[in-house]
């Protein structure tokens, strides 16, 4: 395969996704600084790109290095009332930005912090996206708020409705890094655990690679993650994704596919795991015997 980057590199965004490419987006910026001690939750403010500079910088090559194609910049809650509704919970208002974006003359991808019941309004998944098309978007999805299942389940929506419509788009998904099949319609948020207690629900990178085949499967090719979506989350997708983008991102040179690497240690029952079959179907404990496998949203 060919090196990180592969052919085309300097393609724009529109063009990849027209000729049928996989673009593997970033990931968690916000959770993943404040872990590392460069923000503050609560506010969730990006002063870190002024104050430490550096710390975005190194997450930034990190997902580069990971196999990510785009990165974000890291910007958000940093408008002076601070973005009070962490903005595109409504249709309406992420309609209005795609139409102020449209103007600029660039490519817009328009998503949505949305589960399968739709935005805060009670207008549908299917509903959003050819909304945001019909504003001028190139590129609709999902991001946040909900984990890997659940996001795909609204992707499906989105396209269902796209196709009901006669709207074409291209299909983006970037979820959570963590499961959440008991959010209610305000994602992850509304949970007791969030922010600080979220790390039993943290998906695995199997998980991930499980996540980016049924969207690859879908249609979606822009795929990437958001909050609790670290780099080797992202390496999962870049991996699992690997024959269809034609090259391995820099990161696998240290990583074994589905735990190849085990094959070298001394423990003959660690070597039995160096396989496919065995992770896939692995149910992992989370070693709390005491804890609930669900919660109940405070909303």
């Amino acid at each position: 395969m060919a090196p990180a980057g592969g052919p085309g590199a300097k393609k724009g965004i529109l063009e990849r996704l027209e000729n049928g490419e996989v673009v593997v987006g970033d990931g968690s910026f916000l959770l993943t600084l404040e872990k590392r001690g460069y923000v503050k939750a609560g506010l969730w403010t990006p002063e870190a790109v002024v104050e430490y500079p550096n710390a975005v910088r190194q997450l930034h090559m990190e997902f580069l290095r990971a196999g990510s194609n785009v990165m974000q910049t890291f910007t958000f809650s940093a408008s002076e009332d601070n973005m009070e509704s962490k903005y595109f919970e409504h249709a309406e208002e992420a309609m209005w930005a795609v139409e102020v974006l449209k103007a600029l003359g660039k490519p817009v991808a328009a998503t949505m912090c949305i589960g399968p019941d739709g935005d805060m309004h009670g207008v549908s998944p299917g509903e959003c996206a050819v909304k945001l098309v019909k504003a001028g978007a190139a590129i609709v999805g999902v991001n946040c708020r909900f984990g890997p299942s659940t996001s795909l389940k609204t992707m499906k929506l989105m396209k269902a409705g796209l196709q009901a419509a006669g709207s074409k788009a291209h299909l983006m998904v970037q979820s959570l890094g963590f499961h959440t099949p008991d959010c209610g319609k305000g994602g992850f948020v509304d949970l007791p655990e969030y922010p600080f207690g979220l790390e039993p629900r943290a998906a695995t990178r199997w998980d991930i690679q499980k996540y980016a085949r049924e969207a690859y499967k879908l249609g979606v090719r822009y795929i990437g993650g958001c909050c609790g979506f670290e780099p080797y989350h992202i390496r999962a997708i870049a991996e699992e994704l690997a024959p269809e983008r034609g090259f391995w991102p820099p990161a696998s040179d240290k990583h074994g596919s589905w735990g190849s690497s085990l094959n070298m240690h001394t423990k003959p029952w660690i070597r039995a795991r160096a396989r496919r079959e065995y992770w896939e179907n692995l149910l992992p404990a989370s070693g709390r015997p005491f804890c609930p496998s669900l919660s109940q949203p405070d909303v």
